[in-house]
């Protein structure tokens, strides 16, 4: 995370659908990234992704051609298991990726379909693992007595994948509140302690950063909410519908690489 720069604004970067697509990167991200480190400009990438590791996220930044340091990514993962020490909470169910399980610390693992009592049921992304079966055991968890925290890591209700949209935590999420007459503790955006978590790493307070995001919900709006301009991309998920609700960006840019441009012009005027 470079120092301060001379505006003493901050950035936070959502990865997937802003710095890369799935195996391709973003026409002008890394360029973009070494501009921020030039110019000093604090920055983390914030990110929902649930499906694999930090370590592994790193290893796919160096496969794209950029680098970060494991202390530059926060992740919901990261903050579900500080979350969970913080209220005495060691026993979980995880309905994670295989991939993403090894950033849950001082947490004893217990299988869905165990029939033991947890302390909490968390939720993440597992795309087409998720089976009935799979899923009617969270809920059976969550029926029980006492009942265990249902943790959500993320309302992101979808994302584009090389074929095409697909569902993310928040249906899942929705459908097991449902049936369970429960309320998920979101950890991830949109929530605002995860956006509070981040801006306590930068040293900024909200009116100093800025969020820049391809999804209007979790990134723009769970942003504005905690007082963080938001930075709309037209890459990744972003339909030109996004902008004809009431969710209104502080900024539209073409996609990331548009960053330095409209930095320069806007943000170092106000100084």
């Amino acid at each position: 995370m470079p120092a301060n720069d001379k505006t003493g604004n901050a950035l936070l970067i959502d990865l997937d659908g802003v710095i890369y697509q799935g195996d391709s990167v973003v026409v002008g991200a890394i360029d973009t990234l070494e501009w921020l480190r030039a110019q000093k400009i604090p920055y983390l990438f914030v990110t929902n992704t649930t499906s694999c590791s930090r370590l592994a996220l790193l290893d796919k930044f160096e496969s794209l051609g950029f680098s970060a340091g494991v202390d530059e990514i926060v992740t919901p993962i990261v903050a579900a298991s500080q979350w969970l020490k913080s209220q005495n909470l060691t026993k979980a169910t995880l309905f994670v990726a295989e991939n993403a399980l090894e950033d849950f610390t001082g947490v004893e693992r217990v299988s869905p379909f165990d029939d033991t009592d947890v302390d909490a049921v968390i939720i993440g992304d597992l795309g087409e693992a998720w089976t009935f079966r799979l899923l009617n055991s969270a809920f059976r968890l969550l029926m029980r007595d006492p009942r265990p925290v249902l943790i959500a890591l993320g309302m992101t209700r979808y994302w584009r994948a090389q074929d095409g949209l697909r569902l993310d935590v928040a249906p899942f999420i929705r459908a097991l509140e449902c049936a369970s007459n429960c309320e998920a503790l979101v950890i991830g955006k949109p929530a605002s302690a995860f956006f509070e978590s981040s801006l306590a790493l930068l040293g900024r307070s909200a009116t100093q950063a800025l969020m820049i995001g391809d999804d209007i919900v979790g990134d723009i709006d769970g942003a504005q909410r905690c007082g963080i301009r938001g930075l709309q991309v037209k890459t990744g998920k972003f339909r030109d519908d996004d902008l004809k609700g009431t969710i209104k960006p502080f900024a539209i840019l073409d996609s990331f690489a548009a960053l330095p441009s409209w930095w320069s012009n806007t943000l170092m005027q106000e100084t």
